[in-house]
């Protein structure tokens, strides 16, 4: 009969659901700083804001605004992939067992790091620059480096996503270790 579960794993686990949901949040958060711009430009019922909205001009506004959301989104995820490389090696420090080191758990939360290392370290500074160079340029047509920008975007969402996966399955190999 299990003891249930030791402090580490349970840390572990409170660092996993950090890493995880920083994740996912940082997600959403990047996506709706897009969206609430056409929706505030659409709906908002503020009458200064419309005013303002009115003098300086709707496409204006979107672009301006539209630059504010992706000078925010570029900090957001330099911040969330620095705050990673302190979780990570955390969560593995708190799994690791001398006894059977690098296990699937251990293995995954290498996998992850190196994947936020390469967020880090390529992809977005390559998406920070490419995205500044293509600020309050005319989309139509598509300016040069507009597809090298949604492929480095690709890129980056896909590997997200990976690392949320494998997240999850290592948070899930760290639940099933108890202390019999």
């Amino acid at each position: 009969m299990s003891k249930g579960y030791d402090v580490k794993t349970r840390l572990a686990l409170v660092v996993m659901g950090m890493w995880l949901m920083g994740s996912i949040a940082s997600s959403v958060v990047a996506t709706e700083n897009f969206y609430t711009v056409d929706r505030m430009l659409t709906g908002s019922t503020n009458v200064e804001f419309y005013r303002n909205v009115q003098k300086l001009g709707f496409p204006q506004t979107r672009e301006l605004l539209r630059y504010l959301s992706s000078e925010l989104n570029r900090l957001y995820f330099r911040i969330w992939n620095v705050a990673q490389l302190v979780l990570g090696p955390l969560a593995l420090r708190l799994i690791w067992r001398r006894a059977r080191p690098f296990g699937f758990a251990d293995w995954g939360l290498v996998a992850m790091l190196a994947i936020v290392l390469l967020m880090l370290g390529y992809l977005t500074p390559a998406i920070v620059s490419l995205g500044r160079a293509l600020d309050f340029v005319p989309r139509d047509p598509a300016p040069p480096g507009m597809s090298r920008f949604w492929i480095l975007h690709a890129v980056y969402t896909t590997l997200e996503m990976v690392k949320l996966a494998v997240g999850c399955c290592v948070t899930w190999f760290i639940a099933r270790r108890t202390d019999g």
